[in-house]
């Protein structure tokens, strides 16, 4: 099964408060910022935390993005800058050359899809990941807390695997059914349908799959 998500950056003043998330559903994102940043250093961030979080997960990576510098970066320009020591074409060194090295090293051997969609198009999953980057920015200026999320939480179960765990509670309502993962590999046209068809009724792709296969099994 292919991990879906929308990652996005905000900086308000570009430099100024910024922030950064990455979103796969309400129950598995994961956003932070700066006190002092730009929009596109959040953009690279998003992608970066991301991959960081799945490091340990065998699954391959379809990424929207709205930032076409992020997509050309990763796929296009990169190669050509390493050749070059990490410099232009007019011989001055590239912009975000830190996080562009570490993300260099955490897409080794991953199969990632980039796509582009356009911001603030009602395109779900960019919304929300652009709506928990804002809110970490804004945190940062009102230096409030950063409203963190969860971290990836794979599908089908309740538990972070990158999150700090925290002490339950005595209120904690125990899981009334067990879940279990499961990993398949579909076409790529197959998985842009789910995509499409999980959009257009709202929910997350993971979600409409598990709803497909429920009534398969429930209609032998």
């Amino acid at each position: 099964m292919t991990i879906i998500a929308a990652a996005d950056g905000s900086a308000l003043g570009n430099p100024g408060p910024a922030g950064w998330a990455w979103y796969v559903d309400d129950d598995c994102w994961h956003a932070g910022g700066w006190k002092e940043s730009t929009n596109n250093r959040g953009e690279l961030m998003a992608v970066l935390d991301l991959l960081d979080s799945t490091a340990d997960v065998d699954e391959d990576l379809k990424v929207f993005c709205d930032s076409k510098y992020v997509i050309n970066a990763l796929t296009k320009w990169m190669p050509g800058w390493k050749r070059k020591g990490w410099k232009k074409a007019d011989g001055k060194e590239v912009l975000n050359k830190d996080l562009l090295e570490r993300l260099d090293t955490a897409l080794s051997g991953r199969e990632i899809e980039f796509e582009w969609v356009k911001g603030h198009n009602n395109h779900a999953m960019n919304e929300a990941a652009d709506e928990r980057a804002r809110a970490a920015a804004t945190a940062y200026q009102k230096n409030t807390s950063v409203p963190a999320g969860p971290g990836y939480v794979p599908a089908g179960t309740s538990e972070s695997i990158t999150a700090v765990p925290t002490e339950p509670s005595a209120s904690t309502t125990p899981a009334t059914a067990a879940t279990t993962v499961v990993s398949c590999t579909v076409p790529t046209r197959i998985a842009d349908e789910l995509v499409s068809r999980a959009q257009a009724q709202g929910i997350h792709p993971q979600e409409f799959l598990a709803e497909i296969i429920g009534r398969s099994l429930e209609n032998e």
